[in-house]
C-alpha cells in the first residue's frame, strides 16, 4: 500500500436525514478527508438522498431493506479505485482525526486487515451511556473475541483493506436485513485476515437503540439469527478446523503473524 492509500468512506441510511446531515457535517471536517464518501439510500421516504448530495456524497439506492444489503452495496461500489473501506452509520458522528488515526493504522502495518473500535454514545443520561460502552459494546467485544477468537467488527466503526471484502464478500449472509451485518461478517473473518481492536479508536453514536428495553433487547436477540444463518461456521469446532486445528484467536497466518491480546495497532485510535 501507498503512503497515500485511498479511502472511501460508506454510510448506510434509511430515513435518518437529519442524523446524516451531521455525520456528512463530521466528515466534511476531517484532517484526512476521504477520496469518497458513498451513502447507501435504503429506500428511504425522506430527505436522505438530497442532503447527501448537497455534502457531495455518492448516492446510490438498494431497495432491499436491511443493513446488510445497503452496507453490502456500499462495499462493492467502493472496490474498483479504494484500499481501504470504511464504515459509519448515519448517526456515527467521527472525530476529526477519525480516517486519519485510520491511515496511520493501516499504512503503518501491513499486517492489518480490520480496524475496529468501541463507541462514546451521545444523547442520553450517563448511566445509559455507561452501559452501553460497558455492557452492550463492551461485553459484545469480550464475548466474541471468546467465542470467535477475533474482535468484534462494529458496524459503526470500522476500516478493511478492500482485499478482505474481495474474500468475504460471497460468503457473508449480504441478502439477510433480519440480522446483524457487523457479527455475521465477523464470523467470516479469520485470524490471518488481521483483525484488531483499538479500545482507543472511539465513535460517538446515537444512545437511540438503548433507551428503551424494547430497542434495545431487539438488538440483543438478533444475535441468534444472526449465528443460526451462519451455523456452523460460527462455530468454534468449525472455526478450528478452518484455521488449520488451532484455537480460536492462536492462528498463525501464512505471514507468520501470530495473533495476540496486544496486536491492535496502539497509538493509531483516539
Amino acid at each position: 500500500m501507498s503512503l497515500s492509500p485511498r479511502v472511501t468512506v460508506v454510510v448506510p441510511c434509511r430515513n435518518d436525514a437529519e442524523y446524516l446531515r451531521s455525520c456528512l457535517e463530521a466528515l466534511a471536517a476531517q484532517t484526512h478527508p476521504a477520496d469518497r464518501v458513498i451513502v447507501v439510500d435504503n429506500a428511504s421516504t425522506d430527505a436522505t438522498a438530497e442532503v447527501a448530495r448537497s455534502f457531495g456524497a455518492e448516492v446510490f439506492v438498494e431497495t432491499s431493506i436491511g443493513i446488510w444489503p445497503a452496507a453490502a452495496r456500499g462495499y462493492d461500489e467502493a472496490l474498483p479505485d479504494t484500499d481501504i473501506i470504511a464504515r459509519l452509520d448515519a448517526d456515527s458522528r467521527p472525530h476529526p482525526d477519525w480516517i486519519a488515526r485510520l491511515v496511520r493504522a493501516f499504512v503503518a502495518d501491513p499486517h492489518l486487515g480490520v480496524l475496529t473500535g468501541g463507541a462514546e454514545f451521545y444523547g442520553a443520561g450517563p448511566l445509559v451511556s455507561y452501559l452501553g460502552e460497558h455492557w452492550y459494546i463492551g461485553g459484545g467485544h469480550f464475548w466474541i473475541k471468546k467465542w470467535l477468537g477475533i474482535p468484534l467488527v462494529f458496524g459503526s466503526n470500522f476500516a478493511m483493506r478492500t482485499r478482505v471484502w474481495e474474500r468475504v464478500r460471497d460468503v457473508v449472509d449480504r441478502t439477510n436485513g433480519r440480522i446483524h451485518d457487523d457479527l455475521d461478517l465477523t464470523i467470516r473473518l479469520r485470524p490471518a485476515d488481521g483483525v484488531r481492536f483499538d479500545p482507543a479508536l472511539r465513535m460517538p453514536v446515537s444512545a437511540r437503540p438503548l433507551v428503551t428495553q424494547r430497542g434495545l433487547w431487539r438488538r440483543v436477540w438478533r444475535v441468534v439469527p444472526t449465528f443460526a444463518a451462519s451455523w456452523p461456521e460460527g462455530a468454534a469446532w468449525k472455526r478450528r478446523d478452518l484455521d488449520g486445528g488451532r484455537a480460536p484467536g492462536s492462528a498463525i497466518g501464512d505471514d507468520g503473524w501470530t495473533p495476540s491480546d496486544e496486536d491492535w495497532a496502539p497509538g493509531f485510535g483516539r
